[in-house]
């Protein structure tokens, strides 16, 4: 009889676990995603990106890495100036979304962790949180938003 009520009692918290999984899932952030817009807010002051007008910028998310390309569209051909890349390591637990970046044109921002919250709806993943490096002067927080590019 002690046994049937240990087995009852095992079964009962493994249903409720599950209930708990799934009400908070994992966010599903894998594949291809290309950023549409950017926010950047620096002591207050807030400047818009529209990534879709002189610029294209995608980030692509396997299971364990992150890498994203930038393009200048209207950047002379001749000029260094028209690409930029980098990425990293990441860690996902719920919404709280960590990048390792390990590679960088501009070494000041290797070996730097960014923390962000994400949040999808849809094809549609919101990536905020703060960026601090304090070798190129920068501490702002940023708020993108990406759509997932369709295979």
């Amino acid at each position: 009889m002690r046994e049937t009520y240990q087995l009852l009692l095992i079964c009962v918290i493994f249903i409720d676990s599950c209930k708990l999984q799934n009400r908070n899932p994992q966010i599903n952030i894998l594949g291809t995603w290309q950023l549409v817009l950017g926010i950047t807010v620096t002591r207050g002051d807030s400047v818009f990106t529209d990534y879709t007008d002189h610029q294209q910028m995608i980030k692509i998310i396997n299971a364990t890495h992150f890498a994203f390309l930038k393009h200048n569209v209207n950047t002379p051909k001749d000029s260094p100036l028209h690409f930029d890349a980098g990425g990293g390591a990441y860690t996902l637990s719920g919404n709280n979304y960590k990048e390792h970046l390990d590679y960088y044109n501009d070494r000041n921002w290797e070996g730097k962790t960014f923390s962000f919250t994400v949040s999808i709806q849809g094809d549609t993943l919101i990536q905020k949180g703060m960026e601090k490096v304090e070798g190129a002067g920068i501490d702002r927080e940023i708020i993108e938003k990406y759509v997932r590019v369709k295979p």
